[in-house]
């Protein structure tokens, strides 16, 4: 529990910095991020000296035993059907912690459920756009978020070299393979190795289709010359994983083997380069350089990279516009591909980890 001591500390001192008196936390993964709460209702007011979380009675005994100590939980399952005591009990609240102002997440909240805050606030608070700053807070990994996206790579990689084995194994007894099969396999492989979840559906291209990037998999049919490119993450403890192989044919064509040669080298230089202290597009460019050296610009049109966490898509976001500094404790995915319409595509991806003078890779 030290570490939802430690990000609460440092969350209150963003509230130090926007100049507020609390947060008001109402994204569900931040929620998760700060306290371990992961029910579908609840809230967390954080002022610079207390942190209440509020969730209704489908919750509270899990709250109880999930979330640290030192958190107030509160049962708003009452009021929060009554919209007159909603009200009283909200403004109870503010006035006997003194709050005079709250950031709170713009992002996350609708219109509606905006005009239903300020209304039963009233006039007692000023309200700042918070967007963002506790996303900053997640994008710098500690020990224990470090270990369990590691085993959720392991868990990944490991589910990966099973797929491959089936894949050979169904070729051999020549059974017919949809992408959907290898889909629906690399679920149920990675839950029989301990995922409780996949990252997000597996992206699963054969032939032509590995040049759509998010490829959505299919009844597409493998055939013998196809390339397969397999794009998989798993959830481990609430953590994603990532990872992206392309799978060349047997008696690969020369023009398969020079576009799988330039995404090698665009992501070995990538990694070798990567430090502390380059801007997200400075990092892109160590791979989009390589690609574009080789005559494949127009062929490169996602970003190289992105944060990975309780979210599969953190900060950073390594694209061409990113000004953010890489920091230590980021971990990151590293992917440059290239993609010929209407004829195949090369994909690789790994996650590393971001150190004060290097990285660690945690795929091979």
């Amino acid at each position: 529990m030290k570490y939802f001591a430690a990000r609460t500390k440092n969350a209150q001192k963003l509230i130090r910095r926007n100049k507020v008196s609390a947060f008001l936390i109402t994204n569900p993964i931040n929620i998760t991020y700060l306290s371990g709460f992961t029910g579908s209702r609840g809230f967390l007011l954080i002022t610079k000296s207390k942190t209440i979380l509020f969730t209704d009675s489908r919750y509270i005994e899990r709250a109880k035993y999930i979330v640290p100590k030192w958190i107030e939980v509160q049962n708003i399952t009452k009021v929060w059907r009554n919209p007159t005591a909603l009200k009283e009990s909200w403004q109870k609240t503010i006035k006997s912690l003194r709050i005079k102002s709250i950031g709170y997440e713009g992002d996350n909240l609708t219109v509606k459920q905006f005009e239903k805050y300020k209304k039963i606030t009233g006039r007692l608070t000023k309200t700042t756009d918070i967007s963002g700053e506790i996303e900053s807070l997640r994008a710098i990994k500690d020990t224990h978020e470090i270990a369990l996206l590691r085993k959720s790579q392991q868990i990944n990689i490991h589910t990966f070299q099973l797929i491959k084995k089936f894949i050979q194994q169904q070729r051999r007894k020549r059974k017919p393979l949809r992408e959907i099969d290898i889909a629906w396999e690399i679920k149920r492989k990675g839950f029989e190795l301990g995922a409780e979840d996949v990252s997000f559906d597996p992206i699963v291209a054969f032939g032509k289709n590995s040049s759509v990037p998010h490829h959505k998999s299919g009844t597409t049919r493998l055939k013998q010359n196809d390339i397969i490119l397999i794009d998989m993450g798993m959830k481990y403890k609430g953590y994603c994983s990532d990872f992206t192989r392309t799978i060349l044919p047997k008696k690969p064509t020369k023009l398969q083997k020079e576009i799988y040669k330039t995404v090698s080298q665009a992501q070995q230089n990538t990694l070798t380069n990567l430090k502390p202290g380059l801007l997200e597009k400075e990092v892109d460019s160590l791979a989009r350089s390589v690609i574009e050296d080789a005559g494949f610009a127009e062929n490169f049109g996602h970003g190289t990279g992105h944060g990975v966490g309780l979210k599969i898509h953190e900060y950073p976001s390594i694209n061409q516009e990113g000004t953010r500094t890489i920091e230590p404790g980021m971990v990151l995915t590293i992917e440059p591909g290239i993609y010929l319409p209407g004829k195949f595509g090369v994909r690789i991806e790994d996650m590393a980890v971001v150190n004060k003078q290097s990285v660690n890779v945690l795929t091979q």
